[in-house]
């Protein structure tokens, strides 16, 4: 009689457990001691978002970018001579950048084809701001070969 009450408990349950429930169990109270944790960092008035180490500026360079949807980037400084050309297999990364700031500039209803700021730090750090929307970024987030991108622009 025991064995039958156990069945019609597991009728949608396999012959053995996937999961075993105190995985699954450990698995629900690390989120909660997550959200918990991010809660009262909240409660506590702690920064919304992580800014980069400030760090003075080694070189800078004002570049303009142009994109395409296909992933063809060119590079142009600031007197507008062609610093770079890439196709569209190399040029991923540039393009989408493009697309960002096109994006942003759209929304602060300012010139698309504005000149952007790449900035190398002294810690290594490597960003791109545009001045006319006051949008910028952290390349180091965008991963190693990404940054690299824009770091063979300011030689």
């Amino acid at each position: 009689m025991q064995t039958q009450a156990v069945d019609k408990a597991r009728i949608h349950a396999t012959e053995r457990e996937l999961v075993p429930r105190l995985f699954v169990r450990a698995m629900f109270g690390m989120v909660m001691i997550c959200l918990i944790m991010v809660s009262a960092y909240r409660w506590m008035d702690g920064p919304v978002q992580y800014t980069a180490p400030e760090s003075p500026i080694v070189i800078e360079k004002i570049l303009y970018l142009e994109g395409a949807m296909s992933g063809a980037a060119k590079v142009y400084a600031e007197d507008r001579s062609l610093v770079a050309s890439y196709s569209p297999e190399e040029g991923g990364f540039l393009s989408g950048m493009w697309r960002v700031l096109q994006r942003e500039r759209t929304k602060a209803r300012v010139d698309l084809d504005g000149p952007v700021i790449i900035r190398a730090r002294e810690n290594n750090r490597l960003e791109i701001f545009d001045p006319s929307t006051g949008w910028g970024a952290d390349l180091m987030g965008f991963g190693a070969d990404n940054s690299a991108a824009f770091a063979r622009l300011l030689n």
